[in-house]
């Protein structure tokens, strides 16, 4: 699945489980660290575009890196090192980190029916077990677009009723313009109903 529905997913999780911003913004950030192995796409283009030859980097190490075990834990006590509530945020960051291996086990096909991205759980340690799916579908699916506009809509709720959304995870003053935003649709979708006047 796409980066922004792990992060959108993740903040969920972290909204639904934590107590403060903090904690918020790491286990928010565990869901989304294993995308990390796939900024090797940027380095393919980087480099392509100055020496005019092809690389790899990210078909050889997305998915690899960072999508199994020891990625977790690594990811998981930093996160729980950095917060308020140290064990709470660590089995919290597990939790968010392994959501994200479940939904690119199932919706992150490539376009072909054979280009299935397996999770290799104890990589870089071990290439064993690999887990996959044949259903697996695809990236830009009609399936994920659905989850990720459901997911959305749950956020947009929570983000009204919390005053704070994911958006927050990343920076805190466009956080309180997005939730006001969302606010005043809100509010002009269902009109606040007018006090009943007293006799």
């Amino acid at each position: 699945m796409s980066p922004l529905t792990h992060l959108v997913a993740s903040w969920i999780v972290a909204a639904k489980t934590t107590d403060n911003l903090r904690d918020r913004r790491l286990v928010t950030l565990a869901g989304v660290a294993p995308d990390l192995d796939g900024l090797g796409l940027l380095l393919d283009y980087a480099k392509g575009a100055l020496t005019n030859g092809n690389y790899h980097y990210y078909l050889k190490y997305h998915h690899v890196l960072a999508h199994g075990l020891p990625a977790a834990l690594l990811c998981s006590a930093l996160m729980a090192a950095l917060a308020r509530h140290r064990w709470q945020v660590f089995w919290l960051a597990m939790l968010t980190f392994h959501l994200h291996l479940l939904c690119d086990l199932v919706g992150s096909r490539g376009p072909d029916k054979g280009d299935i991205w397996p999770i290799l759980y104890f990589m870089p340690l071990s290439g064993h077990p690999i887990w996959f799916w044949k259903y697996q579908w695809r990236l830009d699916g009609w399936q994920n677009t659905v989850i990720f506009v459901a997911l959305l809509a749950w956020s947009f709720a929570i983000a009204v009723k919390k005053g704070e959304s994911f958006v927050g995870v990343l920076n805190r003053r466009c956080d309180a313009v997005f939730v006001s935003v969302l606010r005043k649709w809100r509010d002009r979708l269902w009109p606040p109903a007018a006090p009943a006047a007293e006799s």
